[in-house]
């Protein structure tokens, strides 16, 4: 990891109706760090992830997000550069976004029509590079075997492995996943987040990672951010997210954002 900045969110807020989903939130992300997002229901988790990508738009006021150095948005409107970002930036949801007809491979090309003409993947005429980097990303995460199979008769986790691959394709610097695991079997939970963690440590890719299961958080992630009513009530080092700090964030049933064990 180097100390150059790809991320940069300052005095972050937004408002849905009477609630206040991030109230304030600053953060900023260094190359080729592994961050984990955590914090109860409703905490603001997927807003911020959503709004650095630009796919929510900030309140308007002093707020601000810039990626790669450039504007993503401020004062409530997505740059008219944001383009730029989102070509760097890969996002997983936690329900995968395949298109389910299509084959895998054809999935995971997808990733890059951000670089060659927009008719030629319509028709599904990728170039060599593209033909080769998908069958690469594939095998990366290990489903190559799968790759002329239609997405929607795939495992979740082989479709999450699936839309990690069409980041790769994307040729994204930074992944943002939102609760990747949330919908998948222990098993298939812990190989999504060491391919994450592979990407991160083998690439030198930047993850941001929302979860729920918080053993996961302290065991694949370095850095852990936590939100409680849209704030941030913690950022610093996953080994000093104590006991003590887990009961402030989430209350005295803590135990239950554990899947393998809360710490005594």
């Amino acid at each position: 990891m180097t100390s150059d900045p790809v991320l940069s969110i300052r005095a972050v807020s937004k408002t849905f109706g009477s609630r206040k989903a991030l109230n304030a939130v600053s953060l900023e992300v260094a190359r080729g760090e592994m961050i984990a997002l955590i914090g109860p229901s409703g905490s603001g988790k997927s807003t911020l992830l959503r709004s650095i990508d630009g796919l929510q738009t900030i309140d308007a006021g002093e707020g601000a997000i810039s990626a790669f150095g450039g504007p993503v948005q401020a004062r409530g409107r997505v740059s008219d550069q944001v383009r730029k970002a989102r070509i760097r930036i890969g996002f997983i949801a936690q329900q995968f976004n395949l298109v389910g007809r299509l084959s895998l491979f054809s999935n995971v090309a997808l990733g890059s029509l951000g670089r060659i003409p927009l008719v030629r993947g319509l028709l599904g005429a990728w170039p060599k590079e593209t033909r080769e980097a998908a069958m690469a990303a594939l095998h990366r995460v290990g489903i190559s075997d799968y790759a002329g199979q239609r997405a929607n008769t795939l495992s979740g986790g082989q479709q999450q492995r699936g839309a990690i691959a069409r980041a790769l394709v994307q040729k994204a610097k930074i992944i943002l996943a939102d609760e990747p695991v949330a919908s998948l079997d222990p098993v298939s939970a812990r190989k999504v987040m060491e391919i994450l963690r592979d990407l991160n440590a083998s690439d030198g890719l930047t993850v941001i990672v929302t979860l729920h299961q918080v053993d996961y958080a302290l065991r694949y992630c370095d850095r852990v951010v936590a939100l409680k009513a849209g704030q941030k009530v913690y950022d610093g080092p996953a080994d000093a997210l104590d006991r003590e700090k887990l009961i402030e964030i989430y209350g005295p049933e803590f135990e239950d954002v554990f899947w393998e064990g809360a710490p005594q």
